[in-house]
């Protein structure tokens, strides 16, 4: 039996999210089908972790075990030649049998888009939230720096889910602006169901002077919902980096930036000094130093 990882980037527009559901098409379910008539196998796909409805991935790592006699690499061009448009697997590799896109995950990334411009755009509606109203980004960023290190999340966790751990580790808590387009990026340990989109809610609400950063520091010592900003809508939010470091100290580290059209994808051993870059497709290789990207 093999383990194949995948990095896959989708759309999550017009799907109920990642992992199969009654009520629609998930993205889980499109891979598996494809998957079934390549290899003629029932493949479970395990990904680094569920996506909700509308939710939008660079770089979902997934993994499945199959006996196939397929090229490890070649799945990706296999696949893709059957899958809809707005899924795409970018790379394919042999893992190692112990590897889990899940459970090897030392820290996930999310960059959430807000368009803060007088009019939306045909463009982007499905990609960033349009906000009207002037933003206060310097506000916005102090307030995403309390974000930064270890904190009880509770607040942040969506009403009705139960958790034995709401604790939680952010390493990057920033905002950016290009033009009218701001960029909400936070690279953490995990991120319960909801809990970016609470923090985005809670940080809009500050650069819009609707409440001051304080909030966020009583939202983490009275641990209640009623003390952070609403909840934002999930399609601008999409999975942008995961990091991985097994058990023999062999560090994986996935990147896709779509923005800047760099591919970065390679397993490497400890200490990490080079990685593959891939610039624009995976045919145009170059060796970049590993501390350019991490």
């Amino acid at each position: 039996m093999r383990r194949i990882r995948l990095i896959i980037e989708y759309d999550g527009t017009e799907y109920v999210g990642w992992q199969v559901q009654p009520n629609g098409i998930a993205v889980q379910e499109a891979v598996e089908r494809e998957l079934a008539k390549l290899t003629g196998e029932r493949c479970a796909l395990h990904a680094s972790g569920r996506t909700d409805s509308g939710v939008h991935a660079l770089a979902q790592v997934a993994h499945f075990d199959t006996q196939s006699r397929i090229p490890a690499d070649k799945f990706a061009f296999a696949l893709n030649a059957g899958l809809p448009r707005d899924i795409r697997v970018l790379y394919s590799d042999e893992a190692e049998p112990s590897f889990h896109s899940r459970f090897d995950v030392k820290r996930k990334s999310y960059r959430y888009l807000v368009l803060n411009s007088p009019h939306d755009s045909a463009f982007t509606r499905n990609h960033a939230l349009h906000v009207h109203h002037k933003l206060d980004v310097d506000k916005m960023n102090n307030a995403a720096a309390l974000f930064l290190g270890e904190h009880d999340f509770l607040a942040f966790k969506a009403s009705g889910i139960k958790l034995e751990n709401t604790v939680r580790t952010i390493f990057a808590s920033e905002w950016s602006k290009h033009g009218d387009m701001l960029s909400f990026d936070v690279t953490g340990s995990g991120f319960m169901y909801n809990m970016v989109r609470i923090m985005v809610g809670t940080m809009l609400e500050i650069g819009l002077g609707r409440r001051d950063a304080e909030s966020i520091r009583r939202a983490f010592n009275e641990k209640s919902r009623s003390t952070c900003g609403a909840r934002t809508v999930p399609r601008p939010r999409r999975i942008r980096r995961l990091r991985y470091c097994s058990v023999y100290s062999q560090h994986i580290y996935f990147l896709i930036t779509r923005f800047s059209g760099i591919i970065i994808s390679a397993p490497i051993t400890t200490p990490p000094t080079y990685c593959i870059r891939f610039i624009g497709t995976l045919t145009n290789a170059v060796c970049a130093p590993y501390s350019t990207v991490s």
